[in-house]
């Protein structure tokens, strides 16, 4: 059975979804924390961060169009080191990435909206889900991340529509209170949620991609679609709730959709932004369990990666339950440790991969 080709529209849907993922709901917290209410700038310069480290996946994905992220390893370092690189890479990412993000599924819930729910039920009940949809395949998620991308799109628009009666101008005055120091490290954390994971995505396209020629324009939409709303996002619960609420409060975009009332009639649709979250969460999760199968398949020449879909995400739930022994902590590492891993794996892995790309073009030169 032929492997299954991404269409183009497909790939910039999935890109955006992968783009909004969790940083809808825990972004601007902590844009608010380091840059109060400048926080909407800081998100405009992550954007830029984010922008020019595509450039660089994009780069590398189009000297190798027909190899995924682990295979350019293997071509770039040797069989054995690029296996390891390979390996190492997908581990510690399927540590932070979908295991990280599932934890914090199960300690929304259980904060917000089912404070008695063990949150070991709510982890397992949505890694399950999870593991099943994976196991269905590229071509399944692909085709259900349409379905549901419009869905996302008509609540996100809802809701910001609805917000505009709330919106206080004064919020983010005065602007650069505290000067441009904040804004970069601001930036940076933006881009290290937002951004840099999309390494992982090198596992798609473009050599799943119909057209692998062209599937740098369908990721570069998707990722500007994604990261227009999450700018919005962060915009409107500096207007809305004031830098000081948003900085302190875990889940700030849940409250401000509490903020809506229309008429005392239209309010509490707060469930709205906890659907559009949950929705993109799925997907996020999915394709990092997806991706991650895959890779580790290629590297240990599995010839069907369905066979470790379901352990692994077992293993997923399973290490959710313990990985973060409580949210004090989980909050201490997202500040000291999540932005050197990212910048790491997101900036410096794809650069040393093109430096080495650069060395051997010049030797190949050099005999020739």
């Amino acid at each position: 059975m032929p492997e299954y080709k991404i269409s183009l529209p497909q790939l910039m849907i999935v890109t955006a979804m992968f783009t909004i993922g969790s940083g809808i709901l825990l972004v601007p917290s902590g844009m608010a924390s380091i840059a109060k209410q400048d926080a909407w700038i800081a998100a405009l310069i992550g954007v830029l961060f984010g922008f020019i480290t595509l450039s660089v996946h994009m780069l590398l994905a189009r000297m190798y169009p027909e190899k995924n992220l682990t295979q350019i390893c293997e071509a770039l370092l040797g069989k054995w080191v690029g296996k390891a690189v390979g390996f190492v890479f997908l581990v510690t990412f399927f540590l932070c990435g979908p295991t990280t993000v599932l934890q914090e599924i199960g300690t929304f819930v259980t904060i917000q909206m089912m404070p008695e729910t063990p949150i070991e039920a709510i982890i397992i009940l949505f890694g399950v889900i999870v593991a099943l949809g994976s196991r269905l395949g590229l071509e399944v998620l692909t085709r259900s991340t349409e379905l549901m991308f419009p869905w996302v799109l008509f609540l996100f628009t809802a809701m910001t529509l609805l917000l505009l009666s709330e919106v206080k101008l004064e919020q983010a005055l005065p602007i650069l209170e505290f000067g441009a120091a904040p804004l970069f490290p601001a930036g940076l954390s933006f881009a290290s949620v937002v951004f840099f994971p999309h390494i992982i995505l090198l596992m798609i396209y473009p050599a799943s991609a119909n057209h692998p020629e062209q599937a740098h324009k369908a990721v570069y939409i998707g990722t500007l679609i994604g990261s227009i709303m999450l700018v919005i996002i962060v915009a409107l619960t500096i207007l809305v709730l004031g830098p000081n609420i948003t900085a302190e409060s875990m889940y700030p975009s849940y409250l401000l959709a509490q903020k809506i009332n229309i008429g005392n009639f239209l309010q509490r649709i707060e469930a709205v932004m906890a659907i559009m979250w949950f929705i993109s969460l799925f997907f996020r999760i999915s394709l990092y369990l997806y991706m991650i199968v895959a890779g580790l398949s290629q590297i240990f020449g599995i010839k069907n990666s369905q066979a470790l879909m379901l352990p692994t995400g077992w293993i997923m739930v399973t290490m959710a339950v313990f990985i973060y022994p409580n949210v004090a902590y989980r909050q201490s590492w997202d500040a000291k440790v999540w932005i050197p891993f990212t910048l790491v794996i997101g900036v410096l892995l794809p650069l040393l991969l093109l430096g080495l790309h650069g060395i051997r073009k010049l030797r190949s030169r050099k005999s020739a």
